[in-house]
């Protein structure tokens, strides 16, 4: 009970300010309705309570799963083996991720289901799982990971000038949504299991941090093949009037209760059916490998329990109450037609929503822990925070100034972070990677995404599918620079308390 109570209480706080200020908005520059500010608040509520239950889950299921098979993995001296169950792993862990559906229904909606979200969810899942089995290889064989960074990267350069440019910001988005509340705690998990079993224990350190970067990068490559065999999918005339009806219908038809319960059936049978895989993995390797004791098997199966009640409770609170309010509350700002208030307030946004990202708490508090307190985590949350900032301010940039493009921010930015891996110390290359991937979760792929939609839909001149979509992309490059950056200070730090204690020895 006090594990769910932390929980509740490290949610509330980090959703709090996100809530207040879509309400200072609602009633200043952009009004919602009643009926959808009582169901927003609603849905506020079931994504703190389903969070919580999910982050405890985690705790109790993903996290002990993780570092069981990590040592799994590598006592079986099979590179085979390593390769096959990584990429089972990766495919499932990623096809559980809430921010993976999330993004898929949202490419599938404005797509008017020209892309179905189930093959962009089994895409992503399938290039995660590939680059989870590289990753894996990475750590087994000591690789280096700014080669096999650098390599990734160019290779996706290369393909997405082949794939469709309908895709390219779909497939950079992915990214970010193929690490989240599930994937990014089983994955570190999984890796520091995996490091710690290494002989060399002076690089296990360095070990456990890249694997998230190195496994979301993956999700580029499936989408992008999409790319390669599909036409233009989007027309931003016929979109915006799909997405005007559906809010006058959302607004005028729906009774706020019947919004919830309509939506709680599928995402009952959705949750259930991304958790089976993994719980069928668990049930497998505890026969074969883990033997694990029986109270510490249950406890496992507890904690998916608690995961299966959060991502029900997070899903409706998303689909009935978060997405509606985002998409109006941007087109409202778009609308205002005051474009550095525009930008200013997708800066204060992007500073908000990566303090409510689940997977940001594991990941800032591994960093902490590996350090022995040398990096405290309130510093990395700062430099998360003023990149995510930044990445959300530079997209609403983007859709209100035509000649601005994706990958005009694209490419010189992750060219910047594939720089700086060769200059930040390489304990921080493998963290700036991981970084990337941990500051879009599902908060940034629900409220961001459908904010970012609105203010698209509502300037006449913007794509939504080419335009909206690249926001999660951007939030996944600019953290990679700041904590790289951050590195670069931490080692200046170090070499100058050297340089000053030698002095005093002299």
């Amino acid at each position: 009970m006090n594990g769910l109570l932390n929980k509740f209480k490290e949610v509330l706080i980090a959703v709090t300010p996100i809530v207040v200020f879509v309400l200072i908005l609602t009633f200043t520059v952009s009004p919602v309705p009643g009926v959808m500010l009582a169901g927003f608040i609603i849905g506020a509520a079931l994504i703190i309570a389903g969070l919580s239950l999910l982050l405890l889950g985690v705790d109790l299921a993903f996290l002990p799963l993780g570092n069981n098979m990590g040592k799994t993995l590598l006592t079986s001296n099979k590179l085979w083996f390593v390769i096959i169950i990584s990429l089972v792993l990766g495919f499932f862990i990623t096809l559980a991720e809430p921010s993976v559906k999330v993004l898929a229904d949202q490419v599938a909606y404005v797509t008017s289901d020209a892309v179905p979200a189930l093959l962009t969810r089994i895409l992503i899942a399938s290039g995660a799982g590939a680059l989870l089995s590289l990753g894996m290889v990475r750590i087994v064989e000591s690789f280096s990971l700014r080669i096999i960074m650098s390599a990734i990267l160019f290779s996706a350069l290369v393909l997405s000038f082949f794939a469709s440019p309908d895709m390219f910001a779909v497939a950079f988005d992915a990214v970010g949504a193929a690490t989240g509340a599930v994937t990014v705690p089983f994955i570190l998990a999984l890796a520091l299991g995996a490091s710690a079993m290494k002989r060399n224990s002076k690089t296990a350190g360095e070990d456990s941090f890249g694997l998230v970067g190195t496994t979301a990068l993956g999700a580029v490559f499936g989408v992008l093949i999409l790319g390669l065999f599909s036409n233009s999918v989007s027309s931003p005339g016929e979109l915006t009037e799909i997405a005007e009806l559906t809010e006058t219908i959302n607004i005028t038809e729906k009774s706020l209760l019947s919004s919830f319960t309509a939506e709680m059936p599928g995402v009952a049978a959705e949750a259930f059916f991304s958790l089976l895989p993994v719980i069928i993995i668990l049930i497998i390797f505890q026969k074969f490998s883990f033997k694990l004791q029986k109270r510490a098997f249950r406890k496992i199966l507890a904690g998916f329990l608690y995961s299966y009640a959060g991502l029900f409770l997070f899903f409706v609170g998303v689909k009935a109450g978060f997405l509606e309010v985002g998409k109006l509350i941007g087109g409202g700002l778009a609308d205002f037609g005051n474009n550095p208030l525009l930008v200013g307030t997708g800066f204060v946004l992007g500073m908000l929503i990566v303090l409510t990202e689940p997977a940001v708490y594991v990941f800032t508090h591994q960093i902490e822990d590996i350090t022995n307190g040398h990096i405290k985590r309130k510093t990395v949350l700062i430099f998360l925070a003023v990149g995510v900032a930044f990445s959300v301010g530079l997209s609403m940039l983007r859709i209100i100034v035509p000649g601005i493009m994706l990958w005009h921010y694209l490419l010189p930015g992750f060219g910047s972070a594939a720089v700086l891996m060769f200059i930040t110390p390489k304990l921080f290359a493998g963290i700036g990677f991981d970084s990337g991937a941990v500051a879009a979760g599902p908060m940034t792929a629900t409220f961001v995404l459908a904010f970012t939609q609105g203010v698209s839909e509502a300037v006449e001149y913007s794509d939504v599918l080419i335009d909206s979509f690249g926001v999660i992309a951007m939030v996944t490059m600019t953290p990679v620079i700041a904590l790289q950056i951050l590195g670069i200070v931490y080692k200046f730090k170090l070499e100058r308390n050297k340089s000053k204690e030698i002095g005093g020895v002299d």
